[in-house]
């Protein structure tokens, strides 16, 4: 098999930290397979792409996002008409950094050392999101700075967990899963996750269970918890108020809630997330 060699030198123009592409894919199979001594990120903006790789095939479905190692030779062949791909080639010494930087990418991602990339998916709002990032990186100074704004924000939303649901999970899932961050959501209780993802409690009981390990309850409740931080650090209600807002009008048990999810209570977490800054210890 053919294999071509490429080097971050072929497309980063000294001083720059990324290069953005944006590539219709052909339908041909590939003669042989890319390597190269830099990461990308890229995602299927149109159509269906396969992704070939040293271990096999990867079908790809618009919205797949992949984080290809340097280590990952690859080739993309369009499985659609207009099959549309927008790469991000990375400095590598830039993304080594990163993980120095920051333990919770450790075994993620582009840190994985799984024998295939890691792959998710996001939804047509999330793509949108994606997009709307890669433009305002397109136009920006193209050094470090710019990719941790465009990066780290991807990252840390993947991270809280709904955005690491497998390719295989059902897309209502992932709907569900994202509109569990409104509010107007979450004060359902697990009645609303079912209500948004449009299928009986049970089933969609087991899919979370299947793919997520949590049942809808856990995954409000952490959404819930995750909101009642954000309030007890940035405004002055009272915990009742809180409470009420999340959903929850048992005070008792908003209490225990917030304990498990934070390690202490609702009232020393404000004191600790507030005091220090505002006056002397």
């Amino acid at each position: 098999m053919l294999q071509t060699d490429l080097s971050a030198s072929d497309f980063l123009p000294a001083g720059e930290a990324f290069q953005l592409v944006r590539a219709t894919i052909d339908s041909r199979r590939p003669k042989g397979l890319i390597r190269r001594d830099f990461p990308i990120l890229f995602w299927v903006q149109n159509g269906a792409v396969r992704l070939h790789t040293a271990e096999g095939r990867t079908e790809l479905k618009e919205g797949d996002v992949v984080f290809l190692r340097a280590r990952d030779s690859h080739a993309l062949q369009a499985r659609a008409e207009e099959s549309m791909a927008v790469l991000l080639v990375f400095d590598p010494t830039l993304i080594d950094r990163l993980s120095d930087r920051h333990a919770a990418l450790s075994e993620r991602f582009f840190w994985s050392s799984d024998p295939t990339p890691v792959r998710v998916h996001r939804d047509i709002r999330q793509l949108s999101a994606l997009n709307q990032g890669a433009l305002r990186l397109e136009r920006s100074r193209r050094d470090a700075l710019e990719v941790e704004a465009f990066l780290l924000p991807l990252l840390a939303s993947l991270l809280d967990g709904s955005g690491m649901l497998p390719p295989e999970a059902p897309d209502w899932l992932a709907r569900a899963c994202a509109a569990a961050e409104d509010p107007r959501i979450f004060r359902e209780g697990a009645a609303g996750f079912a209500r948004i993802a449009g299928r009986a409690h049970p089933h969609v009981s087991r899919t979370t269970r299947r793919f997520l390990g949590k049942s809808p309850s856990e995954i409000i409740n952490a959404q819930r918890m995750a909101y009642a931080a954000k309030r007890l650090t940035g405004t002055s209600d009272t915990l009742a108020e809180i409470a009420a807002d999340c959903g929850i009008p048992n005070l008792s048990h908003f209490h225990k809630l917030f304990r498990a999810h934070h390690g202490i209570t609702p009232q020393r977490y404000r004191k600790a997330h507030q005091k220090d800054l505002i006056q002397p210890g």
